[in-house]
This record gives structure tokens, C-alpha cells and sequence, in this order.
């Protein structure tokens, strides 16, 4: 199955700065993550990502991002 690759950008709230998305992201998914940009503090933050992998497998992320309340850009659309 082929790949490709894409940039999001991720902003989460003060309750998600605790949580370890990108950790989550890395057991969960069959998926590259290539951490390209983030700041955050105490009451939030953004992390812009590349993700590699299948359209399905990718959208298997963008879909658990959104069920936890993580606000998901395509830099690409």
C-alpha cells in the first residue's frame, strides 16, 4: 500500500498539555511522526507534525485527535 506524507498542526488545550499525544500517536497508529515545530505552556499549546504512512492510517490519527478534543490544520489543504 503506498504512503505519503502530511503536515498538520495540532492545538490542544491546558487539559491536554499534560497528556502524551505524540507517545499515543507512536503506540497506537502504524504511522511516521516527524516533530517539525511545538510551543506550550500551562495553558496549552500547538506541535506542527508530519505524519507518514497510509490515507487510512492517517485518517485513523486525525480522527483519535479530534475524539480527544485536539484541534487538527492540514497545512496542505
Amino acid at each position: 500500500m503506498a504512503t505519503q506524507k502530511k503536515q498538520l498542526r495540532i492545538e490542544f488545550s491546558q487539559d491536554m498539555v499534560k497528556q502524551p499525544l505524540v507517545y499515543q500517536l507512536n503506540r497506537k497508529f502504524d504511522v511516521v511522526i516527524n516533530l517539525r515545530a511545538g510551543q506550550w505552556t500551562e495553558e496549552g499549546g500547538f506541535l506542527r507534525l508530519e505524519l507518514e504512512g497510509t490515507t487510512e492510517e492517517i485518517g485513523r490519527v486525525l480522527t483519535f485527535l479530534r475524539d480527544q478534543g485536539v484541534a487538527v490544520t492540514d497545512l496542505e489543504a
